[in-house]
């Protein structure tokens, strides 16, 4: 299918806008071609995977925007960079390495990019119309976005989401169109307990299960109604675009695509219906803990960033008790703000936790060097981790997490799997 640009398209291409806009949208348009997408279509929003240092080419290739005058014309929320800025906790970067971080991070701002700096831009007010067109990255704001909010977005890779954001288009195809958000498979989970069901350790495990059966398919989840709140969704979506390609799920009753099964498939018969079985999920909640050692060295929460809800939490469930094993909270500089003003921030801080804002212990080096157990109730840390710390894996709930850093080794409780 040959691409067609409008006149006003080809004018930006041609540098009426300035070379870095220029540059944005060969990258656009070329992309375009390659998905053979027939055109572009204008996006009301972008949230920007780009800015975290990898590699000096990145910090280079933003800076060369930053040359051509380039500057977003829709909103555009930054997801982590490389470095906290806020200063909550301390990476250890080499000097060079840090002084290219930096310079990356303040060349999207001088773009116009809100320093949003969280994977989680829906909790910070970053939540586009149902049924509009975006330009996101990061798998689990995408994933949220699609899913839960209803806006339309393809997994948009570094580099190619902020010339999307400075451009003001995006390829038509994939997830874009309605044809292609339709349900094609079934997960009946109503066979497994209630409890189970309703619980925060599930939907990582879930969503785990979800991305390896699925794969690039998308599914709608029966079984679930009236139970999973925003952070359960938030979670299942990150594991199942961890453990998969997702880029878009259903769940019937709950999602605003899927009032009932009917609905998400689009009125067409399923190409498959699973009915998941405990042996299923109990398979994926084992992938998900990486070796039997039950001395702890760390916990880490928050990948997605933790929501202010999940802050609460974790102060209830700590009840003022001292911590063995330091418990590193990520979240957003939205969240910071709130828990500062009401004392929260400084109430967990004394009792053990340090807070890590503007990135995550995955993605930048904070937590101490060596190979030892980090304990988590993220599936997206859980599959990360092993990979990008070296730490090795513990799974279990929130409870689990905070009793297993007062006792300095694994606690969990089994009852709900049983």
């Amino acid at each position: 299918m040959t691409l067609t640009l409008t006149e006003h398209q080809l004018a930006i291409a041609n540098g009426t806008e300035g070379q870095g806009a220029a540059m944005a949208m060969r990258i656009v348009a070329d992309t375009a071609r390659l998905m053979g997408a027939p055109r572009l279509i204008p996006v009301a929003s972008a949230h920007i995977d780009g800015a975290l240092y990898h590699g000096d080419s990145g910090t280079l290739f933003a800076e060369k925007l930053v040359e051509g005058a380039a500057k977003v014309k829709v909103r555009s929320t930054l997801n982590v960079g490389a470095l906290d800025l806020v200063g909550c906790s301390k990476q250890r970067m080499p000097p060079a390495e840090r002084d290219m971080a930096k310079r990356m991070m303040m060349a999207y701002e001088a773009m116009g990019c809100e320093p949003s700096w969280t994977c989680s831009p829906y909790q910070a007010g970053h939540r586009p119309a149902l049924g509009s067109d975006v330009a996101w990255g990061e798998s689990n704001a995408v994933v949220f976005c699609n899913s839960v909010l209803g806006a339309r977005t393809n997994r948009y890779g570094d580099f190619l989401d902020i010339a999307c954001a400075i451009v003001g288009f995006a390829p038509d195809y994939g997830l874009h169109r309605v044809e292609n958000r339709r349900a094609r498979v079934v997960a009946d989970v109503s066979g497994l307990s209630e409890a189970l069901r309703r619980s925060d350790v599930f939907y990582p495990v879930l969503g785990t299960w979800f991305g390896l059966e699925m794969v690039n398919s998308i599914g709608v989840v029966d079984g679930l109604q009236g139970m999973p709140n925003e952070d359960n969704l938030k979670a299942f979506g990150a594991a199942a675009a961890s453990s998969g390609g997702v880029g878009l799920f259903h769940i019937a009753g709950v999602t605003p695509e899927a009032a009932d099964v009917a609905t998400a498939l689009q009125g067409k018969p399923a190409e498959k219906i699973i009915h998941v079985t405990a042996d299923m999920v109990l398979g994926a909640l084992k992938r998900l803990s990486t070796t039997t050692d039950e001395a702890i060295d760390a916990v880490a929460i928050g990948s997605p960033h933790l929501s202010i809800d999940e802050v609460e939490m974790l102060l209830h469930l700590i009840n003022g008790r001292k911590l063995e094993k330091t418990i590193y909270a990520c979240t957003g500089r939205h969240v910071i703000r709130q828990i500062e003003a009401n004392g929260q921030r400084s109430a967990l801080e004394k009792l053990g936790v340090t807070f890590v804002a503007d990135t995550c212990v995955v993605v930048t080096p904070i937590l101490p060097e060596g190979n030892g157990v980090l304990m988590t109730n993220s599936g997206k840390f859980a599959h990360y981790a092993p990979g990008n710390t070296g730490y090795a894996v513990q799974y279990g709930s929130l409870k689990d997490c905070v009793e297993s850093a007062i006792t300095g080794r694994l606690t969990r409780d089994q009852a709900l799997w049983r």
